[in-house]
């Protein structure tokens, strides 16, 4: 071989491997990856943006942990608060928090993707695989148009629930006309991102007995909730059941019994309780605990005091926290989606089934490892967070726990410890906010993308359960 093709093919090979050790190149080989670190930037900049004297009503700004906090809530859509957004935030603080809830909502990648379209008027395939990851879009085809479709959703949903609140909280409750479309919008788009935050003090506890202030946003928290391949779906197929997917018939029949279940189970637990539901008339107690059963659905409002509930109610709120609502939406928690399989896996064992079988069809391995993992692992992070905080404050086991439910599967209601929890506390949460809204997408993604043949398998064995 000539010594200048020698030192060509030499240099060819030293370019390529170049390449494959680059760091940078092989992040972008994994999605989840690239939609974690896009987070954490969205969060600090957020975050850094509240510490201005500009976001702060008298002009002082907020310390790092309590503005990375209310970035963080508000990113991660949780609704968990340390400060009080109307009284100590400015208009801009305010606008600040509106944005990254809309972007947490719509979600960061899809926004990302969004922009890429309409600045270069390219979506690649990298920028395809991370919205893929945050999606949950089927195939890489399906992106493309997926995007444009989630955008479009958010929206019309927001813009239908703020145009019953900005009226009403205008000629019902005596705000002026900028004030109430500012507070409707805000609390619209709050709603359908199942963030749970409100620029008023007491949440919506001064609407309890106001239904079109009440149903808009458990309407906004339901359709939010129902995750947007859902959405999408029941827009096409709405009246042709038979239509829908697999995923979509779980979904909406495991949401179905679980908020009736809920609404039924705070109602009648809180209705001889006289302070919550039992200073009021039979049809407010029905549509507040209709409310309070919709609303740990990852919602995050409240028109009662959650502190002052019963015990058992906190713990009916707490099994519904950790469920939360439907995969690639709004909602936390491990999804009423994995809830139904696992359902479904201990009612074939229980019969004797081999296979696990639902609406005539069959659910893969895969399905059944990665619900029982995702289970696992939230119920781990819960036992250990419940411990720590537990170790670091003086709370009771009830108050902590439902505090590190709501954050871990950012719902956003609390009994009201959260304001005077010290700032380690303060930090587990936000973790626990960013693991929330981030770790069942990375943790899918991860087992989706690391799914190998073997070409070998070892003895089967099986050791003794139960």
């Amino acid at each position: 071989m000539p010594r200048k093709a020698f030192a060509s093919g030499f240099a060819d090979e030293r370019r390529v491997s170049a390449k494959r050790d680059d760091p940078l190149r092989s992040l972008w080989k994994r999605p989840a990856s690239i939609f974690v670190l896009c987070f954490v930037a969205v969060d600090l900049l957020g975050a850094g943006l509240l510490m201005l004297p500009a976001a702060h009503a008298r002009g002082s700004g907020l310390g790092f942990v309590d503005a990375l906090f209310t970035s963080t809530t508000a990113l991660a859509v949780c609704g968990l608060s340390v400060i009080d957004l109307g009284a100590e935030l400015s208009v801009f603080g305010q606008l600040v928090v509106l944005v990254l809830i809309q972007i947490g909502g719509i979600g960061i990648m899809t926004l990302a993707s969004v922009l890429g379209v309409v600045v270069i008027h390219r979506f690649g395939l990298r920028m395809q695989l991370s919205v893929q990851a945050e999606t949950r879009a089927l195939q890489v085809g399906d992106v493309r148009g997926v995007v444009g479709r989630i955008v479009l959703a958010s929206l019309l949903c927001e813009a239908a629930v703020a145009a019953v609140l900005v009226p009403r909280f205008w000629l019902e409750h005596g705000m002026a006309p900028h004030l109430a479309l500012y507070r409707g919008v805000f609390h619209s788009v709050s709603s359908f991102n199942n963030a749970g935050l409100s620029l008023f003090t007491d949440s919506l506890t001064r609407f309890a007995a106001d239904p079109l202030v009440v149903l808009p946003a458990a309407l906004g928290t339901v359709l939010g909730g129902l995750g947007f391949p859902v959405l999408l779906e029941l827009r096409r197929h709405l009246r042709r059941p038979r239509k829908w997917t697999l995923h979509t018939k779980l979904t909406v029949v495991t949401t179905s019994l679980l908020f009736l279940m809920g609404a039924v189970a705070v109602t009648l637990l809180e209705w001889n309780n006289p302070a919550t539901l039992g200073q009021m008339s039979w049809w407010q107690r029905i549509l507040d605990g209709t409310f309070h059963g919709v609303m740990p659905r990852s919602g995050g409002f409240n028109v009662i005091d959650v502190g002052e509930m019963n015990q058992a109610t906190l713990m009916v709120v707490m099994m519904l926290m950790f469920v939360g609502g439907g995969s690639a939406g709004t909602a936390g928690g491990i999804k009423v989606a994995t809830l139904a399989v696992i359902f479904l896996v201990v009612w074939a064992e229980i019969r004797g089934n081999p296979q696990v079988h639902v609406f005539g069809r069959k659910l893969s391995p895969g399905v059944i490892r990665q619900s029982l993992s995702l289970l696992f692992l939230s119920m781990t992070v819960v036992v250990l967070s419940t411990v720590a905080l537990l170790a670091a404050t003086s709370y009771d086991l009830v108050r902590i726990l439902f505090e590190v439910i709501s954050a871990s599967a950012v719902v956003g209601l609390s009994t009201g410890i959260t304001p005077d929890l010290p700032p380690a506390a303060h930090i587990l949460l936000v973790v626990l906010m960013v693991a929330g809204r981030i770790g069942p997408v990375t943790f899918a993604a991860a087992l989706a993308l690391r799914e190998r043949t073997k070409r070998y398998d070892l003895p089967e064995s099986r050791p003794i359960i139960g």
